[in-house]
């Protein structure tokens, strides 16, 4: 019984996940994607590492201010070098940052950044 019970909670999951975008629009992101972007008109998820559920997002250019020692984020005043596993490859070429809980104060788990010349 248990079984079929975990069985049938499954499928009704994918269903929901099959239908989202048909009933709510192809520019809805579930919790560890990153919104579709011209470059990325799919989207794309956040590594599992960097997310759970709530703590990645998209953020302007203006909050992220990169110089010689690394990368700044505004909000905080944390300074990432440029070397630090923390930081990764933008596959849509916006910033994209993951802070603890996402809140605007919390410290970084991942910054996602744009390639040069993008």
């Amino acid at each position: 019984m248990r079984v079929r019970t975990i069985l049938a909670v499954g499928i009704l999951a994918a269903g929901y996940a099959a239908a989202w975008p048909m009933i709510f629009g192809s520019d809805v992101a579930f919790p560890h994607d990153a919104l579709p972007t011209v470059a990325k008109p799919q989207g794309w998820s956040y590594p599992f590492a960097c997310c759970s559920g709530y703590d990645c997002r998209e953020v302007p250019d203006a909050d992220i201010v990169e110089g010689a020692r690394g990368y700044e984020i505004r909000a905080t005043g944390e300074l990432i070098a440029m070397t630090d596993p923390k930081v990764r490859r933008s596959p849509d070429g916006k910033f994209h940052w993951c802070s603890v809980a996402g809140a605007n104060d919390g410290k970084t788990i991942c910054l996602f950044v744009p390639p040069r010349g993008f």
